[in-house]
């Protein structure tokens, strides 16, 4: 099985959620269901079904998360030297050539892809077109609705 490649800045993030569910989350629902049982008869109980439905998400979540990291491949981007070359974990200005425009994306792996804050996974057709290209170089990239053209601007490890 191949491991899943994940940022520094993800895994961090990611570690980040995960004690959140553990430790707050998980133990709110506890505390809801203790709760919620305590109003007796389980069959009617509304909140008691709702909060062991939540219990569930919850756990399912932690459970997802965790293995996601134990099957990460880390990188840091920061200790790799910048060379003008687009690679994962790299934050990449590229040009519209069509549209005039500049548009910056992240490099990221699936579990921290967030393309409306510019992190696209490394799975996506701009990603993999761009992944080994340098600074200057202009490229040209196919999607459902036509060509897209760009030249690539800055690479930056930060």
């Amino acid at each position: 099985m191949s491991r899943t490649p994940l940022t520094k800045e993800g895994e961090i993030l990611i570690k980040e959620k995960l004690n959140n569910l553990k430790f707050t989350q998980r133990p709110e629902i506890s505390q809801a269901i203790a709760e919620a049982r305590a109003h007796g008869d389980l069959k009617e109980n509304a909140e008691y079904h709702a909060a062991k439905e939540l219990q569930g998400l919850v756990e399912a979540k932690i459970n997802e998360m965790e293995n996601a990291l134990a099957n990460a491949q880390v990188i840091d981007v920061k200790e790799i030297p910048e060379t003008g070359r687009v690679v994962f974990g790299a934050t990449i200005k590229i040009y519209d050539i069509d549209n005039d425009t500049e548009i910056s994306y992240k490099i990221v792996g699936n579990l921290e892809s967030d393309p409306e804050s510019g992190s696209i996974s490394i799975d996506t057709p701009i990603a993999k077109t761009l992944v080994g290209k340098f600074v200057g170089d202009e490229i040209s990239i196919e999607t459902p609705s036509g060509i897209l053209n760009y030249e690539i601007l800055d690479v930056k490890h930060k």
